[in-house]
C-alpha cells in the first residue's frame, strides 16, 4: 500500500510537469489555451508548472535514496 501512495506522489508533480512542458510547447506553435488571456502568461504558467513539478520529483527521489544511503558520502547526512 505505501509503494502505491509514494507512486501517487511522484505521479501527480510529475503530470504537473508534463502539462507545463504542453504549456511551453504550445506556445512556440502559438495556440493559446482557452482560459489563459495572452502567451507570456501562458509561458510563465507552463514554467512553473514544469519546474515546480521537476523539483518536487527530483527532491522526492533524493529524499529516498538518501533514507537508503545511496547516495554519495557528500550528500549523506551527518
Amino acid at each position: 500500500m505505501s509503494r502505491i501512495i509514494a507512486l501517487i506522489i511522484v505521479l501527480i508533480p510529475g503530470m504537473m510537469a508534463a502539462y507545463g512542458i504542453k504549456l511551453i510547447r504550445d506556445l512556440f506553435f502559438g495556440i493559446l489555451q482557452p482560459p489563459i488571456p495572452s502567451l507570456l502568461i501562458q509561458f510563465l504558467i507552463g514554467l512553473t508548472l514544469f519546474i515546480a513539478g521537476l523539483g518536487f520529483t527530483a527532491g522526492f527521489i533524493f529524499y529516498r535514496d538518501r533514507k537508503h544511503n545511496k547516495v554519495q558520502k557528500r550528500f549523506s547526512r551527518r
